[in-house]
């Protein structure tokens, strides 16, 4: 038997019914995952039931799909060393950004079998003094946890709400096409994980230039489940019931910071953790075939002046 987390009744049921998962091949299909990651000599990987069950479930368990995609998971990390290494939660700059909570998953989801509701407050950093390189590093830091530990996210998908309250120009100025090709290819091809949508609310003015460059660089699904609220709260309780949301946004979740406080506890508690993580990766020159490199992957440098905003 594999060691796994057993998923609720409500997430079996639709891990079984979306995912087309059949505990019974898990095994079969685990073991099938490793015999060919040993004949891959250009990818260490961590080998654990419950992190190579992350790709099955995110290919709808098809093993041909989740072999390409654990491949660029690996991929996309060692080309972004500036996102994905030295990941330490003590690094003076680095635990600041923990403390503020620049995004935090929230603790309660809308049904039992529902997606992880991610809340994303870019306006809470000064961009003068951290690069947008040094809050993503920090998002990624999440990001893997909760892909080791949540359910939720891995069968049901993720939720983001994007509250642009507080953000400046300076704010938008750091997103070069570069860096939201980067991001975006992070988050799409090299993600095992279903994005279900994306609510943003509170949008100033100029807000539109890079909302456009983002949902130029996503795929046709993904584009279609982008949500603009403006102000309009009422909008997004639409989508994501008001309750489910922290006090500050008029919901039951309780204070914003009790959530972001307990978030930096979990993540300072994996500092071991990031830095093994740190070893995992290709090896491109190990790789049969052509290699694939920042350049082949992201290859926009000259494509794009720098982003131009009136």
């Amino acid at each position: 038997m594999p060691s796994l987390r057993p998923l609720s009744t409500q997430l079996a049921k639709k891990a079984a019914d979306e995912l087309f998962e059949k505990p019974e091949r898990i095994d079969e299909d685990l073991a099938a995952l490793r015999t060919w990651l040993a004949k891959c000599p250009h990818i260490k990987s961590r080998t654990d039931d419950q992190f190579l069950t992350m790709f099955l479930r995110g290919s709808k368990h098809s093993l041909e799909r989740a072999k390409e995609k654990l491949d660029m998971y690996y991929t996309v990390r060692t080309a972004l060393p500036e996102l994905m290494r030295n990941r330490d939660p003590e690094e003076p700059k680095l635990l600041e950004l923990i403390k503020m909570g620049v995004a935090v998953p929230l603790p309660n989801t809308a049904t039992p079998d529902g997606p992880r509701i991610i809340l994303v407050r870019p306006g809470v950093y000064d961009p003068s003094k951290y690069s947008i390189q040094e809050v993503f590093r920090y998002n990624t830091m999440m990001s893997d946890i909760m892909m080791k530990e949540d359910d939720n996210l891995v069968v049901a998908g993720q939720t983001g709400i994007l509250d642009l309250s507080n953000c400046t120009m300076a704010h938008f100025l750091q997103f070069s096409p570069t860096f939201v090709k980067k991001a975006t290819m992070w988050s799409q091809e090299g993600s095992p994980l279903r994005q279900k949508g994306f609510h943003y609310v509170n949008t100033p003015s100029g807000f539109e230039v890079v909302y456009n460059l983002f949902k130029s660089f996503l795929n046709e699904k993904n584009r279609s489940r982008l949500f603009v609220h403006g102000s309009n709260l009422d909008s997004l309780y639409e989508h994501i019931p008001k309750s489910m949301l922290p006090a500050e946004y008029g919901g039951d979740a309780g204070p914003i910071q009790d959530i972001v406080d307990a978030w930096a506890k979990k993540i300072i508690s994996y500092r071991d953790y990031f830095k093994e993580e740190d070893q995992y990766g290709t090896d491109e020159k190990k790789r049969p075939g052509r290699p694939k490199n920042a350049d082949s992957l992201f290859g926009l440098e000259g494509s794009f002046r720098k982003l131009e905003v009136d």
